[in-house]
């Protein structure tokens, strides 16, 4: 968890608090600003909060785009080096399978 995000907790939490605190014990939670100001500054940190995770969520997305492009391209290599093998197998054998042919073999 990164600083903000705790930082963005810590405030939450803060401001539950104080309006849990203002409506219990205060007085009237009609008259009180502030009751109003910690509730605009709870709204606003949940909102932040959102936004940061969903900040989170992009970049992972790009990560696993380009670990995913990487790995794409480890197979392309590796096909590429199997079907240069197996034709080299192939050929073997069909160079053998010919010199047997040509002895008489079959």
């Amino acid at each position: 968890m990164e600083v903000k995000d705790v930082i963005f907790s810590v405030v939450m939490v803060f401001s539950a608090f104080v309006l849990v605190y203002e409506l219990v014990y205060g007085g009237s939670p009609k008259e009180d600003p502030v009751i109003v100001m910690s509730s605009v500054l709870l709204i606003a940190m949940i909102a932040i909060l959102f936004l940061s995770v969903g900040e989170r969520l992009r970049r992972l997305e790009k990560e696993i785009e380009e670990k995913e492009r990487s790995l794409r391209v480890s197979m392309q290599s590796v096909e590429v080096s199997v079907r240069k093998n197996v034709n080299a197998a192939t050929r073997k054998m069909e160079e053998v399978q010919e010199g047997l042919s040509k002895k008489g073999y079959r």
